[in-house]
């Protein structure tokens, strides 16, 4: 294979390294170095300079909810619970497919002295209307509505819940804000201390496997679930959802009444259909704190 060719083919896996590919062109035109050992050192420099392979299919992990049907069924006796492809091993398989919603809380009142002085600001409350609009117009049954139980939290459920009527309306302890696990990197303006990573870690770990999983195998018909909460729970929601390293958690940004779209397929395979959507608000109603 003549040296041209040879990089010819390199440029092909190269892609962002066709700088270095160009430079070996031209060395070899300036005669500087010997065919075969230009070769061998461009080829070198090329696969250097590729990113890291991304994990193959796989490195998913399908039992993330431990409710995969195989690992359920191989943990019973088949005599009692009868193989994989048996009808009750069928019906032990999810069908549904979940939907769920992930809404930060609104602007609230950061000088409040406690959670319940730290109520919504007008902004906030206009926010709140816009993403019970946005909400209803998308014309889905939703089939309840859970919010943590912070004043800011549950504000902003209530005014979202008057453009859903008939909606179920929950408040659930395990929602409320907090630190749940180091940042990487860390950063500077915010340093909660250690018993607070250990205290608030464990609820919000909590709070996902709790209402991060895939369907039941009882529910027939996909379902539309609303969950209004805070910044640091979302965020790290979709980090644990994704199988991302949960430590990358505040390097997301998310708007004041945003939008964040989980879809759960039965199989177990999670999708991120919107992160932070906040479109449907106009721009001077846009905020973060």
């Amino acid at each position: 294979m003549s040296f041209r060719r040879a990089i010819s083919i390199a440029c092909g896996f190269a892609g962002g390294s066709a700088v270095l590919v160009c430079a070996a062109v031209a060395a070899d035109k300036q005669g500087y170095f010997g065919e075969r050992c230009r070769l061998r050192e461009t080829l070198a420099a090329v696969y250097a300079a590729q990113p890291p392979a991304w994990p193959t299919v796989n490195g998913w992990d399908y039992n993330w909810d431990k409710r995969d049907p195989s690992s359920i069924m191989n943990g019973r006796k088949k005599e009692s619970a009868g193989d994989i492809g048996s009808p009750d091993g069928e019906n032990n398989k999810p069908k549904a497919t979940r939907y769920i919603c992930l809404i930060r809380h609104s602007q609230y009142n950061l000088k409040g002295e406690g959670d319940k002085e730290k109520i919504l600001t007008p902004l906030g409350r206009e926010q709140a209307e816009f993403t019970g609009q946005r909400l209803a117009a998308l014309g889905l049954k939703y089939d309840v509505l859970i919010h943590s139980s912070m004043t800011r939290a549950t504000e902003t459920a209530n005014i979202i819940s008057k453009y859903l009527p008939g909606v179920e309306l929950v408040s659930c302890d395990l929602l409320r804000e907090g630190a749940p696990i180091e940042p990487v990197p860390p950063v500077t303006h915010w340093k909660p201390e250690a018993v607070q990573y250990h205290e608030d870690g464990a609820r919000i770990e909590a709070a996902f496997r709790r209402y991060i999983h895939r369907a039941d195998p009882k529910q027939k018909e996909d379902s539309y679930e609303i969950i209004v909460c805070h910044a640091n729970v979302i965020r790290y929601f979709v980090c644990r959802a994704l199988q991302f390293p949960p430590e990358g958690w505040l390097r997301m940004g998310l708007n004041n009444g945003s939008i964040t779209w989980l879809t759960i397929r039965p199989s177990g395979r999670v999708a991120l259909r919107s992160l932070g959507d906040s479109g449907f608000m106009p721009p001077e109603k846009l905020s973060r704190t």
